[in-house]
């Protein structure tokens, strides 16, 4: 039980927390609707396979300024979503034509350094202590972590999407004009924060 309620509270923490997929979240809810959003919402459950893995198995014997390369590079990738979404209109119809957001949302979470910093630093050990206490309190920090993250973020995902219909034209553009700008403020603070570790 202790388990399960870690796995509720971090991932309602997580699924809260400003930074690029919950920016992307919200763009995506703006310009493309509530599915696309969705889609969006859900990628953890992909990128954070792969997350989890390297964080049990590889990542605390690499060096530490990889966590700082991975950074920038994660920031540089969020600035070039910023700049995109700027350029693009807010669809008329959801989902009118195919987009590769749930691609994009996927870079973003395998770029950003903060599922990797998380899972080493408390998502890894949490699991580990969980299997050693018993296997199936492992399994449900997990599946109670990562159905509360993508869960806000399907919620927060709704709202925005439902709220975009009750906008005139040159307000829903606005919205999606200060979404984008949220996303390339978020790729520059990432830049800044993590280009620092990389200073002698």
């Amino acid at each position: 039980m202790q388990y399960v309620v870690l796995g509720l509270s971090l991932g309602l923490g997580a699924g809260l927390a400003p930074g690029p997929l919950l920016a992307l979240v919200i763009t995506t809810a703006l310009s493309r609707g509530f599915r696309a959003a969705l889609k969006v919402s859900c990628v953890p459950l992909v990128s954070d396979i792969v997350t989890v893995t390297a964080a049990l198995l590889v990542v605390r014997s690499l060096p530490s300024w990889v966590t700082g390369v991975l950074g920038v590079a994660g920031g540089a990738f969020v600035v070039w979503l910023g700049i995109e979404a700027l350029r693009e209109k807010p669809a008329e119809v959801e989902d009118a034509a195919p987009d590769g957001s749930f691609r994009k949302g996927v870079l973003v979470n395998l770029l950003s350094p903060h599922p990797w910093i998380f899972w080493i630093t408390v998502g890894a050990p949490i699991l580990v202590a969980a299997w050693a206490s018993a296997p199936p309190a492992a399994v449900g920090f997990l599946v109670c972590f990562l159905g509360v993250l993508v869960g806000t973020k399907a919620v927060i995902a709704a709202v925005v999407a439902g709220s975009r219909h009750r906008l005139s034209p040159t307000a829903l553009r606005r919205a999606h004009l200060l979404s984008a700008a949220l996303l390339l403020l978020t790729g520059l603070l990432l830049i800044a924060e993590f280009a620092r570790t990389l200073l002698p």
